[in-house]
C-alpha cells in the first residue's frame, strides 16, 4: 500500500498538477488584503461571522443524563482505532493516528478509559473540542472568502470517541432514512441517483410524459445547522437522550482557529454548523436534511414520477436535493415547500445555483426576485444529464475527459525507466476510471460502441508513441500491449457487479 501511495505521489509530482494556493484576498468592502496580518484577521472575522450562533436562540442544556446506554467495551476502542485512515493530518494537538496505532493495546487500555469517562459524565476533554479550519478554494474567484469552504482537522485522539458515537447512532440513523437519500450511506453512493435518474427519464420517455426537475443547491448547508434545532430534531427522531446529551456537550464551547499561509487566527468560538471533516456530521446533516422533508410533505403530498405504484418526488445526496414532478405547476408547489421549511431550519436555498430542467414546455421561475434559471442538461453528482435523457452527450464528455488525462501523462509514458506492463496498469488506473464513472446506467449504442474502441486504441497507439500513420494494425497494437479486458468489457464488468449490487 505505501509504495502503491508512493508511487501516485511521484505521478502527482511529475504532472505538476496545479493546486490553487490562498494568496491575497478581499475585505468585506471589497479591498485586497496583502499584509499577512490583514489577511489572518480577515479570515478569522469571516470564519467568526459564519460560525456565530444566533443571539436570540440561547441554548437551554439539560444537564447530566443519569439513564446510560450500555458501556463502551474494550472492543469498540480497538475496532474504532483500526478503522480509522491513516496518512491524514492531525488536529491541533499535532498527534498522529499512527502512533495510537503503533502502541496497539496500551493505546486502547488508555484510550477506553478516557472514552468511558467521557461515557459516564458526559463532558468531552477541551482539546477534543478544538478544530483547526483549513480553507479549500472552490469554483469562482479565490480572493472572496465565501468561495472557500472550511474543511476541519480534530484529533485524532477524539476520532475513536467519535467512531464509537457514530456506530451508536448507525441503528437509529438508518431506520429514520428513506432509501432516497444515497448521501453517505453504507452500500449507496452518486451512481445510484445517477442511475436512478437515466431510469426515471428512461420510463417518462417511454410513456411519452414530461418530466420536470429541481436541483437544489443550498447556501453553505453544512455551516448553517442551528444546533438547538439539531437537539430537538434527534429527540423527535427517537435518539437515546444519553447520545443526545453527548452531542451537545461536545458542540457547547467549541472553539475553531483557520490555518492560513501567513499562519494561524485567534481562537474563537463556534455557534453553529456540523464540521466538514468531522465523523458525525453527514449522519447529523442527513437527520437535519430528513426532517426538512418530512415537514414538507413529500411523503403525503401526489405530485412526483409514479413507477411501479411508488411516487418517486425527490432524490437525495447529503445536502444535495431534487425534486421531481409530473408537470411545472407540481413541481413549483414542491419547490416551495422545502424553501419555507428549510428556512424554519436556518438553510436558504442559494437560487442562483438551483437550476430547472424539464423535458416539456417551461416558463421563466421567479423566487424572491431572483430568477431561477432553466438549463437543458445539468451536472449532476460528477455525470452529465441532459433534458431527452439520451447519454451519449455524457459518454462523448467522458472520453475527452480521457483523452485530457491521457494528455497530462504523457511525460510518465515518454519515460524510458517505466515498463510497458507499467504504464498499462498506470492507463488502468487513472485513465479508464475516469472514462468509467457512470457507466452503470449508461444506454451504450453502436456509435458510441465504435467511439470507446477508438479512445481506448488512441490510448495504446499513445504509449506506444505510434502514429495512425504508421500503418500498424489494431491487432498488433493490442497483440503487444495485451491489454486482457478491453475497455468495453471492463465497463460490461462493472454493469454486471451494479446488477448484483441492486439484487
Amino acid at each position: 500500500m505505501g509504495k502503491t501511495r508512493d508511487l501516485f505521489k511521484k505521478i502527482r509530482d511529475t504532472r505538476g498538477t496545479f493546486h490553487a494556493k490562498m494568496g491575497s484576498i478581499k475585505d468585506r468592502n471589497g479591498m485586497d488584503l496583502t499584509e499577512a496580518e490583514d489577511i489572518k484577521k480577515r479570515w478569522q472575522e469571516y470564519t467568526e461571522k459564519l460560525y456565530k450562533k444566533d443571539l436570540h436562540d440561547p441554548d437551554n442544556h439539560d444537564g447530566v443524563i443519569t439513564d446510560l446506554e450500555p458501556d463502551i467495551l474494550e472492543c469498540e476502542v480497538k475496532w474504532a482505532l483500526e478503522s480509522i485512515t491513516t496518512n491524514k493530518a492531525s488536529g491541533g494537538d499535532g498527534i498522529p493516528v499512527e502512533l495510537f496505532q503503533i502502541l496497539k493495546d496500551d493505546a486502547v487500555k488508555v484510550l477506553h478509559s478516557i472514552c468511558q469517562q467521557i461515557w459516564k459524565t458526559q463532558q468531552w476533554p477541551e482539546d477534543w473540542k478544538r478544530s483547526v479550519f483549513i480553507p479549500i478554494p472552490k469554483k469562482g474567484n479565490a480572493k472572496e472568502c465565501s468561495n472557500y469552504c472550511t474543511i476541519a482537522l480534530i484529533s485524532h485522539a477524539s476520532k475513536v470517541m467519535l467512531k464509537i458515537l457514530q456506530a451508536r447512532l448507525k441503528q437509529y440513523v438508518n431506520r429514520e432514512l428513506p432509501d432516497v437519500q444515497a448521501g453517505f450511506r453504507k452500500g449507496r453512493g452518486t451512481r445510484d441517483q445517477i442511475a436512478n435518474i437515466h431510469w426515471i427519464m428512461e420510463k417518462a420517455r417511454e410513456f411519452q410524459k414530461n418530466i420536470y426537475f429541481c436541483f437544489i443547491d443550498y447556501a453553505k448547508a453544512f455551516d448553517c445547522v442551528d444546533h438547538n434545532q439539531l437537539w430537538k430534531i434527534l429527540k423527535e427522531m427517537g435518539i437515546p437522550d444519553h447520545l443526545i446529551c453527548l452531542l451537545r456537550n461536545l458542540y457547547a464551547g467549541q472553539e475553531a482557529t483557520v490555518r492560513t499561509g501567513h499562519g494561524t487566527t485567534d481562537w474563537f468560538q463556534i455557534g453553529k454548523g456540523v464540521h466538514q471533516g468531522c465523523i458525525l456530521s453527514p449522519c447529523l446533516f442527513n437527520l437535519y436534511a430528513e426532517y426538512i422533508m418530512r415537514n414538507s410533505g413529500l411523503e403525503e403530498i401526489q405530485a412526483g414520477i409514479k413507477i411501479a405504484g411508488r411516487n418517486i418526488n425527490n432524490l437525495r445526496y447529503a445536502d444535495d436535493t431534487t425534486l421531481l414532478a409530473e408537470s411545472e405547476e407540481e413541481l413549483n408547489r414542491l419547490l416551495i415547500k422545502v424553501k419555507v421549511e428549510s428556512e424554519k431550519v436556518g438553510l436558504k436555498l442559494n437560487i442562483q445555483k438551483t437550476k430547472i430542467m424539464a423535458s416539456g414546455p417551461i416558463t421563466s421561475w421567479e423566487i424572491d426576485g431572483e430568477t431561477v434559471e432553466t438549463v437543458s442538461d445539468f451536472n449532476f453528482g460528477g455525470s452529465k444529464i441532459t433534458a431527452d435523457g439520451d447519454c451519449s452527450h455524457e459518454i462523448k464528455r467522458r472520453l475527452l475527459l480521457g483523452r485530457k488525462v491521457m494528455t497530462t501523462l504523457d511525460s510518465i509514458f515518454k519515460s524510458r525507466d517505466i515498463t510497458l506492463p507499467t504504464k498499462v496498469h498506470l492507463v488502468k488506473a487513472m485513465v479508464f476510471p475516469v472514462v468509467m464513472y457512470g457507466c452503470e446506467s449508461w444506454t451504450v449504442k453502436k456509435a458510441e460502441r465504435r467511439r470507446i474502441d477508438a479512445f481506448e486504441l488512441w490510448c495504446w497507439r499513445r504509449l506506444l508513441r505510434v502514429p495512425w500513420t504508421a500503418r500498424r494494425s489494431n491487432q498488433s497494437i493490442l497483440k503487444e500491449i495485451s491489454p486482457g479486458n478491453s475497455l468495453e468489457e471492463m465497463m460490461l464488468k462493472l454493469k454486471l457487479q451494479y446488477f448484483g449490487h441492486l439484487m
